[in-house]
């Protein structure tokens, strides 16, 4: 009860709960009540219902079925990737099959820019490295005080927001989400993406749910939960988009290199 209880109404509003609730999403719970009820005999059937009653409801949360539209070739390929430090632009693109318009990679090892043919590049501050078919028009790089990194560019004549956002345990997220809340505002033709290290069911992502649509929730297939290895137990990774911009069709792609899923979407202006 007390685990039902934080995850659907207290969740992360305070940085004691946050530990908590990044522990245990959904699937985890459910995990939990199925192992209770191996010994608690008298309350099996109960705890039984109760996690297939979650079970309905995390599917009926996460799991997505959409039809695509037909693409076109002025369609623009989103791409965004924790490579998890072991991993470059080449594994990326390996991994997505082809080169996309733009691909934002955070935690990427670094290569030989003499690689890059035909392809725009931009090395931030921080770990957030972007690359486009297009020219990339730098307006702000900037770092929080506990290496939260935010690069705003604009590509191929979209507005883009990179985003890594701190993952120490020690750091509250309400301040790394906060100092993402005063930079990221509502904006048309405006793209934000990255790893946010909150899961989508965190209150703390109430400002961006407002302003923009979720990539996955919109027009994904599958479950959108993008860690741990694959398998479906949080949201880290997202991608936005402004409510003018059409989404065609989105996609999470799960890889033994990294522990994150990379994840991509093709929008229309």
């Amino acid at each position: 009860m007390a685990l039902l209880v934080l995850h659907f109404f207290i969740k992360d509003s305070s940085f004691e709960s946050s530990l908590w609730f990044y522990v245990f999403p959904l699937p985890v719970i459910i995990v939990v009540i199925l192992c209770l009820s191996v010994f608690a005999f008298n309350f099996r059937k109960y705890n039984l219902k109760l996690a297939s009653v979650l079970m309905l409801l995390w599917l009926g949360r996460s799991f997505r079925v959409n039809f695509f539209s037909e693409e076109k070739d002025s369609d623009l390929e989103v791409v965004f990737w924790n490579a998890s430090r072991e991993n470059d632009f080449n594994n990326a693109i390996d991994i997505n099959g082809g080169v996309p318009d733009v691909l934002v990679l955070t935690e990427s090892i670094d290569l030989d820019f003499e690689e890059l043919k035909e392809t725009y590049f931009y090395k931030a501050k921080r770990e957030l490295r972007v690359f486009s078919k297009f020219p990339i028009i730098i307006k702000q790089d900037t770092t929080s005080n506990f290496k939260t990194s935010i690069v705003n560019f604009e590509t191929a004549s979209v507005n883009f927001y990179a985003v890594d956002v701190s993952g120490s345990t020690d750091v509250p997220r309400f301040w790394e989400i906060g100092f993402l809340d005063k930079i990221i505002k509502k904006e048309e033709n405006t793209v934000v993406l990255g790893d946010f290290n909150v899961p989508y069911e965190s209150i703390l992502l109430k400002q961006i749910k407002e302003n923009y649509v979720h990539f996955f929730s919109r027009k994904g297939n599958g479950f959108r939960e993008t860690w741990f290895l694959g398998m479906p137990l949080l949201s880290l990774d997202q991608i936005w988009v402004s409510r003018d911009l059409e989404i065609i069709k989105s996609e999470k792609v799960s890889t033994s290199k990294s522990d994150h899923s990379m994840i991509k979407t093709i929008i229309r202006k």
